[in-house]
């Protein structure tokens, strides 16, 4: 409970402040290097999905989440990741508050996930998604409420690529596309591919481990789900 009020009080102070995720200037806003399969320190601490490592490679490794049950905010357009991410944690945190048809609070979890799909433009705005895992003990009846969905998840492929700091703008697409530089000629870059065969744009995932007043030891990943 202590890491929970420590971290809310972080949020409140970050949102009252108007401070952007990623906006930090000198120390913060340096890139931190972060090793290939690092396990997030956060998830030592607060509760986090758990999942199986089925491949390590260059820079990258691939992963199956087990089933899990996920909060996520309706989609939310915007022209930058860090607004659309901060727009979207904030009515999760609001969620977890108690704000929900249950008026019950729940426990802080990592990671916070952006589900992004990208614009065809530089531009145009992309459509973000932002999910909230639920803890276990309240994955059997968690709370509805106005604007959030609940997602079950069956076990899914991740392929994963980390990276430290904070994440700004500029990192996504860089980040996303050495992911699929890594993959590139691999048995998971064509699975990858089956999978969004349908799509215009190619989505993606970032997953965000540290509260923003975290500065050292940050982990950070970009995801693509996929199905074999």
């Amino acid at each position: 409970m202590a890491v929970f009020n420590l971290f809310k009080l972080s949020v409140l102070l970050s949102l009252l402040s108007d401070v952007k995720l990623g906006s930090w200037p000198g120390l913060l806003s340096q890139k931190q290097t972060v090793a290939v399969g690092e396990f997030p320190p956060q998830c030592n601490r607060i509760e986090c999905p758990t999942y199986d490592v089925i491949h390590s490679g260059d820079g990258y490794e691939i992963r199956v989440y087990n089933s899990s049950v996920w909060a996520t905010t309706s989609p939310i357009d915007d022209i930058s990741f860090v607004d659309g991410t901060r727009i979207g944690f904030l009515q999760l945190f609001k969620y977890i508050q108690g704000q929900n048809n249950y008026n019950q609070q729940i426990e802080m979890t990592a990671p916070v996930l952006t589900e992004i799909a990208p614009s065809d433009g530089p531009f145009c705005e992309s459509s973000f998604l932002v999910s909230f895992y639920v803890p276990k003990k309240n994955q059997a009846d968690p709370p509805p409420a106005e604007g959030i969905t609940i997602q079950k998840w069956r076990p899914t492929y991740v392929a994963v690529r980390q990276f430290g700091g904070f994440v700004k703008d500029s990192d996504i697409g860089v980040e996303a596309a050495a992911l699929s530089t890594s993959l590139s000629g691999t048995v998971w870059s064509d699975a990858i591919k089956k999978s969004h065969s349908g799509e215009i744009t190619t989505g993606y995932t970032v997953a965000q481990y540290n509260s923003p007043f975290e500065f050292d030891n940050r982990v950070n990943e970009i995801w693509f789900t996929f199905d074999m």
